[in-house]
């Protein structure tokens, strides 16, 4: 007699599950009956073989059971057993199941209609089988279709994972080709100093005609730039440095230190407030922290020391870890940065990491301490922006107002402060409160940065919309909308004047800087334009006021950092870089100006009228 093993039954078993979509069940089975283990060969089991195979046990144990009692006539059609019984009972209790519904038969034929409402009930039966089996095998279609797009969008999902990586590796193999060609280029340069040393020691009487020469030939360039552009509308055209002679527009090599170190993009700075210390942040996953003492000729031979914050932990190669925003607090003593792994941390001046604040899910774009120190306030690409508080290292409240990434906070006093987003909203928000004080709806792009003017009343905003609006706590709208670029603004700056300021008796001014290579001043207390400073070739990053507020500060994509006479609106310095200018920012005396470079060094510029 043919028999079967409890192997080949466990592998029958495992088949059905796996044929049947139970995936689990098939690898719990599997796993517990060592299914791995058995020499049965897979090619020669057809699917379904367990439901065949139970299907065949039923119709012989029928055929056993009928053909076996040959009391009455086997030809009649003896489908008077349930699959159950089958399997339940054995041969004689089925026989006797048989015999005596077939002597019921015998005995009354004329309830062949009883008969009838039974074969239907059965059909019956079998219909609504079947209609329970189509729709369990459409379940089963629906859910491996399912499974199978969740398969494809993974695939997708690996492939444009892998692509990135690719970029990225791409953009760092050039940035390396970049950095070599750049220090040969310096080697040439070194080298050719050396030999125009030799040569030129007998010509230093000569060397100043020759440097006024050259002033009068950029001056020349400057001014023939603008008559070429025909800047004939809005402001009149500025005379840039008009006496080159007496007072050279370009900023001397004797007067620039050049701070060399980070190997990737310098993407913030900050003076620190009470000393000669700048902070710098970098796209190398790096800030650093600089000492920059005395006038820039006496940094040539003795180079300004550095502290490195490494923001990785022993792999140099980590992605992710850029560092994007920076801030001393307003004593000096501590220094906050951001980065694109969506950690904020504090350091002390002398480069030791205080504490690691670690909450958002997403880059954090801007980073801000209040005047009074104990709050820092972050706004991520999370679309959050949370306070942190300073003394425990952790975080006191989260705001989760926003519905896209948020890209500036900025605080009014010490315990409010706004943010906005790309959502093109603005919020007022307050530490304790679980809703905003105040929403400005307005703008019509991304909202790209937000300043509070000096005396915490008035709110100034820039965006993708080419439009810069002020905004007051006592309405909803705006106040003012100021309507002169004609492509998008990244930033904007108040003047260091007016009430609440160290210069209280002068006009209160706002910068805008543009995508159009323009930066507007404003006169908010009129509402009106006060001129459009046209001395940049490509798009403007970045302006700050120098600390009396009688300067400006420019940088640009175009390599060039300009400082520009206020009440003047005319160019008074420039400086001409290597790279795109992401920052530029003044010490606290007024006499030193610092510019990040996309070309990975920070420059600091000596300025004197």
């Amino acid at each position: 007699m043919i028999s079967i093993t409890s192997a080949e039954l466990n592998y029958l078993i495992f088949r059905y599950l796996n044929e049947s979509g139970f995936a689990h069940s098939a690898f719990a089975l599997g796993y517990e009956a060592g299914i791995n283990k058995s020499t049965i060969d897979a090619n020669l089991v057809p699917p379904g073989a367990l439901v065949t195979f139970i299907q065949k046990g039923i119709q012989y144990l029928e055929l056993e059971a009928n053909l076996s009692n040959d009391d009455l006539d086997t030809d009649e059609d003896f489908q008077f057993l349930h699959p159950l019984d089958l399997i339940t009972k054995d041969v004689v209790e089925l026989r006797k199941i048989i015999k005596d519904k077939k002597e019921n038969i015998q005995k009354d034929k004329g309830k062949g209609k009883e008969k009838e409402i039974i074969v239907n009930g059965r059909e019956h039966d079998r219909s609504v089988a079947m209609d329970k089996d189509k729709e369990l095998a459409r379940e089963k279609e629906n859910e491996r279709q399912q499974r199978e797009k969740e398969k494809e969008r993974d695939r997708e999902r690996i492939e444009k994972e892998k692509e990135r990586e690719r970029d990225r590796e791409r953009i760092e193999k050039e940035k390396e080709r970049e950095r070599i060609e750049k220090e040969k280029e310096r080697d040439r340069e070194r080298a050719e100093k050396e030999k125009e040393k030799e040569k030129e020691k007998g010509k230093e009487k000569e060397k100043p005609f020759e440097d006024t020469s050259d002033a009068n030939n950029i001056g020349d360039e400057i001014n023939g730039r603008f008559e070429e552009n025909g800047t004939n509308t809005g402001p009149e055209p500025m005379d840039i440095c008009p006496s080159l002679a007496s007072l050279p527009c370009e900023i001397p090599d004797s007067d620039v230190t050049v701070l060399e170190g980070h190997t990737s993009e310098v993407f913030a700075c900050a003076w620190n407030p009470t000393g000669s210390l700048l902070a710098s942040g970098s796209g190398d996953s790096t800030a650093r922290i600089w000492t920059v003492e005395g006038p820039s000729s006496s940094n040539i031979e003795n180079e300004p020391s550095n502290v490195v914050l490494r923001h990785f932990k022993g792999r140099t190669n980590e992605k992710s870890k850029d560092v994007t925003t920076l801030d001393w607090n307003v004593d000096g003593t501590l220094l906050a940065t951001g980065s694109y792994d969506g950690q904020a941390r504090i350091w002390s001046r002398t480069g030791e990491l205080i504490s690691t604040l670690n909450k958002h899910k997403g880059p954090i774009f801007s980073l801000k301490w209040n005047k009074k120190g104990d709050f820092l306030l972050s706004g991520s690409v999370d679309k959050t922006a949370i306070v942190w508080d300073v003394k425990t290292g952790e975080w006191r409240q989260q705001f989760e107002f926003h519905t896209a990434p948020a890209l500036d906070v900025d605080w009014r006093n010490n315990t409010s402060f706004a943010t906005c987003s790309t959502d093109s909203m603005i919020y007022v928000c307050k530490v304790g409160e679980n809703r905003p004080i105040k929403s400005f709806q307005g703008h019509q792009g991304e909202v790209n940065a937000i300043k509070w003017d000096p005396t915490g009343s008035l709110l100034a905003s820039c965006s993708d919309d080419s439009t810069a609006k002020i905004w007051t706590m006592k309405q909803d709208t705006c106040l003012l909308d100021l309507r002169e670029h004609s492509k998008e603004i990244y930033t904007v700056r108040w003047s260091p004047t007016g009430p609440g300021t160290n210069n209280p008796n002068q006009q209160l001014v706002l910068a805008s800087a543009s995508f159009d290579s323009t930066i507007k001043l404003w006169d908010v207390e009129a509402g009106r334009l006060l001129q459009s400073l046209d001395g940049h070739r490509d798009p403007v990053y970045s302006v700050a006021f120098s600390p009396n507020g009688e300067y400006l500060a420019s940088g640009s994509l175009d390599k060039c950092m300009h400082v520009w006479s206020v009440k003047e609106a005319k160019i008074v310095k420039t400086f001409s870089g290597n790279g795109g200018i992401f920052e530029v920012c003044w010490n606290k005396e007024g006499d030193k100006i610092a510019a990040c470079f996309a070309n990975n060094v920070v420059c600091v510029l000596d300025f004197r009228m």
